[in-house]
């Protein structure tokens, strides 16, 4: 390996909740993916990896070695198709497969709450966080609801900021569509109140912002409207009048690209690279969770990314969930856990 590559800081991927998927899908990465033991570890538990080692060995294979590292610096001594796996948690027995469980639960944040401390200390590129289950979170007394939430509280008291001062927004992407989400997991009717003057400015200029970064240049964004056909001048509403567009005009007026109220159901296909021809904006701001996402995993859930924008580190995850009736069958795929890793080292500085 050359000196620059020596350099990299290395990528850390949590395990996820141990009763589900997501140690499994860790695994198959690294048997799956060239060079990960080389650029990337399990921040887990071992005996919860070797478990998840063992479900994806089938007659053919031999199972997949997991090997214990005292800090990120030592992947680069770990054998290829091998997992680096550093404990940032107490030893555990593995929970039943697809259980809720207060242990997994609790291990499962540990890890999160380790890879984001390292991350904001510089110690590692990025984390890329397996899927991790909320009842299990919340039997465990975790007092967030999930990672954007944890991982947010970690960044804002980093800074010695409250979280109201540290906005994040969720970010889908693949290959041909990225969107970027106003509000995210609530109800519709609370999701059309939260379309207001500052979430839409303030959603545009982390879309910005984030994007910039990964680009290198400053990203078109599209906007789409709330209403059918962006309101149609009113007669199907008016927020497009009186709340998103000028949220875009201030936008605008900060230097940013961006154009819109577009009528939703045509913004995406506009923005969507396929055919080798890029689209027309490089990322979509939409209003609601639904309205961006059903367009981006109709496009293939197997290879949407999630990216959290608005942190001071990176941070990627694989767009499903723990899959509690997969868990243990060695049959779950890690396609959008290896584009996660893919992408996090393509975000990362």
């Amino acid at each position: 390996m050359s000196g620059p590559q020596q350099t990299l800081r290395p990528v850390a991927i949590t395990m996820g909740d141990a009763a589900g998927v997501g140690p499994e899908i860790v695994a198959k990465a690294f048997r799956d993916a060239a060079g990960m033991s080389r650029a990337c570890f399990v921040a887990g538990d071992l005996a919860v990896m070797r478990r998840a080692a063992q479900a994806i060995t089938t007659e053919h294979q031999a199972v997949l070695p997991v090997a214990l590292i005292d800090s990120p610096a030592q992947i680069d001594g770990v054998p290829p198709r091998c997992i680096p796996l550093l404990q940032v948690t107490a030893p555990m027995k593995p929970p039943a497969w697809g259980s809720i469980s207060a242990e997994a639960g609790k291990a499962a944040a540990e890890c999160v709450v380790w890879a984001a401390r390292a991350a904001l200390r510089g110690d590692i590129a990025a984390l890329v966080t397996a899927p991790l289950h909320k009842q299990a979170l919340a039997a465990a007394g975790v007092p967030f609801p999930g990672h954007t939430e944890l991982l947010q509280a970690e960044a804002a008291a980093s800074t010695g900021l409250p979280v109201q001062q540290m906005p994040v927004r969720m970010m889908l992407a693949n290959d041909e569509l990225r969107t970027v989400l106003v509000s995210i997991h609530v109800a519709l009717r609370d999701a059309i109140e939260a379309v207001t003057f500052d979430n839409v400015l303030q959603t545009l200029t982390i879309a910005h912002t984030a994007l910039q970064a990964a680009l290198g240049r400053p990203p078109r964004i599209g906007v789409a409207g709330l209403n059918p056909h962006a309101g149609e001048g009113g007669l199907m509403g008016r927020e497009e009048i009186d709340t998103i567009l000028p949220a875009v005009e201030a936008a605008r007026a900060q230097g940013l690209d961006v154009t819109g109220p577009w009528p939703p159901d045509t913004v995406f296909m506009r923005a969507r690279a396929a055919g080798g021809h890029a689209g027309e904006f490089d990322v979509v701001v939409a209003m609601y969770h639904d309205q961006g996402l059903i367009p981006v995993k109709y496009l293939g859930v197997q290879k949407g990314v999630n990216v959290t924008l608005g942190l001071p580190l990176v941070r990627t995850s694989p767009d499903h969930g723990t899959a509690f009736d997969l868990a243990g069958t060695g049959r779950a795929d890690a396609s959008s856990l290896i584009e996660a890793i893919r992408l996090a080292r393509q975000l990362s500085p």
